[in-house]
């Protein structure tokens, strides 16, 4: 448990064939409003913003008897989606404005308000209770919300007296903390963009980000990413001072700063002339700029005004239905990067916008102490990327395997419970069975202690896919993954499900006062998903090019996704465009659902990634399920327990992947075959067959290079590593 300071942040207990398009054109004008969803604001007004009525959508056609709005009409629109009057939609320029996409009445409508105006709201509602809880040796140490805004307003002058400019970068580069917190809103409050960079990138790839953004400033967390930083120093054009929050400084060098030297050099700098900076700023302005993760060439500077990060976190805080002091305040806790819009979204703003706490995890959360974290602060909502999901289901099957044959029998039987009842809930049966109540008292409430989740009523996935399979075994222990949707250049989220509104394998509707729109639909209803609102961004710094290919000649924000609606309103991504593989024979194939079958089918699978553009057939590079070194994240030789079980199964002696590949062990590459078989059994089409396939001699990992900083495969340095084994597929 938090320490005695936690008491002021205590919650009370919780309650329970897809379309190829290869470039964006503008929407043409004979369009149909059937094409656009939109979100009803039906339900009553709730701290200011409407809340969508359960399960309720409707059409744009429904909705214009109830309020106008202002999405441009086609013939008003000038080329680039520049309105003839006011300012454009879009723009590339650091200190360019945008029009707002404002409605005039229900959701969308909301009076626009800065970074600071946003901030200064929270401290007048919350100011006393505790904002941000940090685990400095076995204390917990807890600032209020009027300390953190305090923080702020000093980092905020102190970046002032280092010589920040207006609309020019403060940097920072490592893993999640309070001082990560407070500097990237002191540089909002200081007329800077905050931008986050990758404590995974090489000082190459800082380099092009701190150039790129014109970072001034630089927060860094340690010796190691200072080190980085210095490799590249003298190609840093504009960078003026170094400032690292954790450890020793090792380098005696002028401009660089601990950060007790930093948060004081501003007291000579006067409150009014801060104050004049925050006076001068606008909604419809820069203040943040999130980079891509850079996979297909060099990152892209996504522009977020303030308006985009204050608006989307009203609209999601309250489709989420997230709750406020003083009846209950929520906890979250932060260890995703921060330098990627969803864990700012849940780590920086949500918490901000409802008097949430935010506790840091320690820095090696993914390497292995998430878990004893997650225990100790016991949050009411959580948000794991996928391969988090994953990674806690494979050792919650790894500690069930040891149980007694009685235990397995009645784990097996709330399972099916668990898994009968959250369906029909999501049906909208609400009604819960006295089976239910005894599998929560014999197993459910058990399940939650030993994760961390006994009073989360909130559980979340983003930033990638997720599996069915992952789903439903959450779901039988009574534990609804509500997927998320969006993307950088929608300030994190479009689409939004939560456990009293879901559909299996859905990302939700679509957050009120924003539209989805299916472009190019097939005859299955798919096509390339785009949005609508007040969270698309402004463009891409510096780069018209890439802005225009994103957002379309009418406003459109076209996403680069396929998928399609169903009559209620849920959206279902089918696939990505640029990961289509289209074979030989013409046929589109979308890889992620195959390899999701695989991964289900064959238990010992980690990765599976299919393969075969422009080929005659498609082949698959696979990975086996393995221990990871805890220090440095890679992965290991070793099987893990999972797929130990798996070998011995089966009567196989290997305990490591190079058992099984230099070995090619019969059993193994046997029962593989089966499950690709099994597959290929449910393919819809001939060339939809995985015909080869190949074990390879490691797992996918961060530190490798083969996935993103959030688990995503970057399938494009997949390819490239592994030509050689993919051509000889082919050969």
């Amino acid at each position: 448990m938090p320490n005695d300071h936690t008491v002021c942040a205590a919650v009370a207990e919780s309650v329970t064939g897809p379309v190829l398009l290869k470039a964006c054109r503008a929407l043409p004008a004979d369009l149909t409003l059937d094409d656009i969803h939109v979100n009803t604001p039906s339900r009553p007004v709730k701290n200011g913003i409407h809340v969508p009525e359960k399960d309720k959508t409707e059409t744009t056609q429904e909705k214009e008897s109830q309020a106008e709005t202002h999405q441009p009409k086609m013939e008003e629109m000038a080329h680039g989606g520049s309105p003839k009057k006011g300012n454009p939609l879009w723009t590339v320029q650091r200190n360019g404005e945008v029009q707002l996409r404002m409605e005039k009445f229900g959701p969308g409508s909301e009076l626009p308000m800065t970074v600071h105006q946003f901030v200064r709201e929270s401290v007048q509602k919350y100011g006393e209770y505790m904002a941000l809880g940090s685990k400095i040796g076995d204390d917990w140490h807890m600032l209020s919300y009027r300390q953190y805004y305090r923080e702020c307003w000093k980092a905020a002058k102190s970046f002032l007296k280092l010589g920040l400019e207006r609309f020019h970068g403060v940097g920072i580069l490592g893993f999640n903390s309070a001082e990560w917190l407070i500097a990237d809103i002191g540089a909002i409050f200081a007329g800077g963009l905050a931008v986050g960079i990758y404590t995974t990138n090489s000082p190459e790839a800082c380099e092009y980000v701190i150039n790129h953004s014109k970072i001034n400033i630089l927060v860094v967390e340690n010796n190691m990413q200072l080190q980085k930083i210095l490799q590249v120093k003298e190609k840093l054009s504009y960078l003026k001072a170094i400032i690292q929050y954790r450890g020793v400084i090792k380098e005696n060098m002028p401009d660089i700063y601990s950060w007790k030297e930093f948060i004081t050099l501003g007291e000579s700098v006067p409150d009014s002339m801060l104050e004049e900076i925050i006076d001068s700023q606008k909604p419809n302005q820069c203040c943040t700029l999130i980079y891509t993760s850079g996979t297909t060439g060099q990152p892209k500077g996504v522009m977020l005004s303030h308006d985009n990060i204050t608006w989307t976190s009203g609209m999601a805080t309250s489709s989420l239905t997230l709750n406020s002091p003083p009846s209950q305040q929520e906890i979250v806790v932060s260890y995703l990067p921060l330098s990627h819009i969803a864990a700012q979204m849940m780590d920086i703003w949500l918490p901000m916008k409802i008097g949430g706490t935010t506790y840091f995890a320690q820095p090696d959360a993914l390497k292995g102490t998430l878990p004893g974290t997650l225990r100790e602060v016991r949050p009411t909502a959580f948000l794991g990327v996928p391969r988090v999901w994953e990674k806690m289901q494979e050792k919650m099957k790894e500690a069930g395997a040891s149980a007694s044959s009685f235990r397995k029998k009645v784990v097996a039987w709330a399972k099916g419970i668990g898994l009968q009842q959250n369906l029909k809930r999501m049906n909208g049966d609400t009604d819960l069975s006295l089976s239910y109540h005894l599998a929560k008292w014999l197993m459910y409430s058990k399940v939650r202690d030993a994760l961390g989740f006994d009073r989360c009523s909130q559980f979340f996935s983003g930033a990638a896919p997720i599996t069915k399979d992952t789903l439903e075994f959450f779901l039988s222990l009574d534990i609804p993954v509500c997927e998320l949707y969006g993307m950088s250049e929608s300030t994190g989220p479009h689409t939004i499900t939560h456990r009293d509104c879901f559909r299996l394998m859905s990302c939700g509707k679509v957050i009120p006062g924003c539209k989805n729109l299916i472009y190019q639909k097939d005859g299955d209803g798919v096509g390339e998903v785009c949005f609508w609102g007040r969270h698309v961004f402004m463009g891409y710094l510096d780069m018209e090019d890439k802005t225009r290919e994103a957002i379309d000649e009418s406003g459109w924000l076209h996403s680069g996704d396929l998928g399609k609606l169903d009559e209620d309103g849920f959206l279902y991504i089918t696939g990505r465009i640029k990961e289509l593989i289209i074979t030989a024979g013409g046929e589109n194939v979308p890889p992620v659902p195959i390899e999701d079958l695989v991964k289900e089918k064959i238990p010992i699978i980690s990765f599976a990634m299919l393969v075969g553009d422009k080929a005659k057939f498609l082949s698959m590079l696979l990975t086996l399920k393995c221990q990871v070194n805890l220090d440095t994240g890679e992965p290991e030789d070793a099987l893990s327990p999972e797929a130990m079980d798996f070998c011995r199964n089966l009567g196989s002696n290997s305990k490591r992947v190079s058992d099984i590949v230099n070995g090619k062990d019969p059993l193994i590459y046997e029962a593989i075959q089966k499950g690709i078989d099994a597959v290929n059994r449910e393919a819809t089409s001939n060339a939809q067959k995985i015909q080869k396939w190949m074990i390879l001699g490691k797992d996918f990992s961060i530190i490798g290079g083969e996935l993103g900083p959030t688990t995503k495969l970057k399938r494009p340095v997949v390819a490239k590593m592994y030509q050689e084994e993919i051509e000889s597929f082919y050969q």
